[in-house]
């Protein structure tokens, strides 16, 4: 079967194809054939080094398909179902994939193998952001940095059903455009504006309850000037790069601010947690408070390109490589 490989850690071009023999699935496990890979920004952290892991390895956490075989003692599964995961293992990048069957959850009816691997890990993490993380309420002010990301596309939709002032940040018109589309009441272009001094003036001064910013490093300032008294900074991605370290006294005199760094495998670590993650998520999904957004689609052949036009800010919304 074709698989998309890392040979070691480095830019996109270390990225090739192999061959590889198909795994027959273990006790527990399961062989999904897939129809579709999620590609997320983890997955350039993982190729790049900045989070490790072995080399050479195939990437991917995230694909849904239908399920081919089945391994001794499996219960959540028969054969022909179709299920989905996005907490790995890792070799999402593949034909086919082996999945311990607690790391999956079987697909509903209305929700397609595309929409899924599309959503699954960006929806849930936009779940444990905003309903566990900081439970975001109806009339809560909150900031949503790249708000036309595949996650901050199902965050602005997810606050504005609940009936948040949800404001986001944009790198262009377009995805401003897109973001005020999907949920934002306002976005503030941050290249060409001052982040926290519109947020002020959007609020008039009082700042927001939450900021939840994948971007990272060249975002920090913009977050922390923009936060309301005992306000939190969900920081829980690097996008540009990791967040230099922060002293407690900044966050005191800022107003008695709270940080966090999460991450979605904390959240999930648990099949029962997880089966309630993507649960509350396919409920959203099904409603259409939230409407997946897939910007572009890849042969999973072409997994170089893919990565690097999404860390060439080329992307919006989701991402899949196509098996």
């Amino acid at each position: 079967m074709l698989a998309i490989q890392a040979e070691r850690a480095g830019g996109p071009e270390v990225l090739s194809a192999v061959e590889r023999p198909e795994s027959t699935p273990g006790p527990g496990q399961i062989l999904i054939r897939q129809e579709a890979v999620g590609l997320n920004f983890i997955d350039t952290y993982q190729r790049s080094g900045l989070y490790p892991i072995p080399y050479p390895s195939i990437l991917g956490l995230e694909g849904s398909g239908v399920v081919e075989a089945i391994g001794p003692g499996v219960t959540r599964f028969v054969i022909g179902d179709r299920a989905g995961y996005a907490t790995g293992p890792l070799g999402a990048y593949s034909q086919a994939h082996v999945v311990p069957e607690g790391r999956a959850v079987r697909l509903p009816a209305g929700i397609d193998s595309r929409t899924a691997a599309a959503s699954m890990l960006k929806g849930m993490t936009a779940e444990f952001l905003i309903r566990r993380c900081f439970p975001v309420a109806a009339g809560d002010a909150v900031l949503i940095h790249a708000a036309a990301g595949g996650v901050g596309l199902i965050l602005a939709q997810w606050a504005r059903s609940i009936g948040a002032l949800v404001i986001g940040t944009a790198g262009s018109d377009a995805k401003a455009q897109l973001a005020l589309g999907h949920g934002c009441d306002h976005v503030i272009l941050y290249d060409r504006e001052d982040v926290a001094k519109q947020v002020r003036t959007l609020t008039d001064g009082a700042g927001v309850r939450v900021v939840y910013d994948g971007v990272g490093a060249a975002t920090l300032e913009g977050s922390l000037g923009s936060l309301g008294r005992r306000g939190m900074l969900v920081s829980y991605g690097n996008a540009s790069g990791p967040v230099p370290a922060i002293e407690p006294l900044r966050l005191s005199r800022g107003g008695s601010l709270f940080l966090t760094r999460p991450t979605l495998f904390d959240y999930v670590a648990t099949t029962a947690d997880l089966d309630d993650s993507a649960g509350a998520l396919f409920d959203v999904i099904a409603s259409g408070a939230v409407k997946i957004a897939i910007g572009a689609e890849f042969p999973l052949s072409e997994a170089r390109a893919a990565h690097e036009t999404i860390e060439g800010r080329g992307t919006t919304g989701s991402t899949l490589l196509i098996p």
